[in-house]
């Protein structure tokens, strides 16, 4: 049976539940915001800058929310919300689906299965935009779980923009499928590696919803 992900994050802002790892970038625009808020009836100047510090802690808001989901039942689901960008079969046997996350995107990223971590190794890179095919050597975080399938590999791949991967758990953690385990700032992609003899269940260019959409076929 589907379960709710209960070990969300407790930070919240203005009523929106908020990534862990959002601060450094979030709160001193939100304190700009309203500060400039604050003294726009009596400074024209700081009405002025009221207008773009006020739209861009929306948006920051926005970027960096946590909604809770319903986790769906499969064996493996999507680790990230995005598009799917590509489906590879590798010369080991698995596939490998790479789904490119927009700015739009929420960037928290999910356990595709439960089972123990057993690596979290953080390899320094480029930041070439995600969607390139360059990509494969950007700054990223590589994932290994330990699972009723075997090794699963999760990769977190850095953007043009995203400089800044935060993992939530490190290595020896027992996960639940869906929980949280890492954030990426700004566009990105995930990609993740299925055992071979498991069949792929999504298709390029589909939209994909971390911790609800399958990613693999009975």
């Amino acid at each position: 049976m589907p379960h709710s992900q209960t070990s969300a994050p407790r930070d919240s802002l203005l009523g929106v539940r908020i990534a862990r790892g959002a601060s450094p970038w979030l709160l001193p625009t939100v304190a700009t915001a309203a500060l400039s808020l604050a003294r726009s009836r009596r400074s024209r100047r700081a009405a002025a800058i009221a207008v773009p510090t006020t739209a861009l802690a929306a948006g920051m808001l926005w970027f960096f929310r946590d909604p809770e989901r319903e986790i769906a039942h499969g064996r493996v689901i999507s680790p990230a919300d995005g598009v799917v960008q590509s489906i590879m079969p590798w010369k080991d046997g698995r596939t490998r689906v790479a789904i490119f996350m927009s700015p739009l995107n929420v960037h928290v990223n999910r356990a595709p299965l439960s089972g123990t971590v057993t690596s979290v190794e953080h390899i320094p890179g480029g930041f070439v935009p995600a969607f390139n095919k360059e990509s494969e050597n950007n700054e990223r975080v590589v994932w290994h779980f330990d699972t009723e399938l075997g090794d699963i590999e999760m990769v977190q791949i850095a953007g043009a923009v995203a400089r800044r991967i935060v993992p939530y758990i490190p290595q020896g953690t027992k996960v639940e499928q869906g929980d949280r385990i890492g954030l990426i700032r700004f566009g990105s992609r995930v990609d993740i590696y299925l055992p071979e003899g498991v069949d792929v269940a999504v298709e390029v260019g589909q939209t994909t919803t971390a911790g609800v959409t399958r990613i693999d076929r009975d």
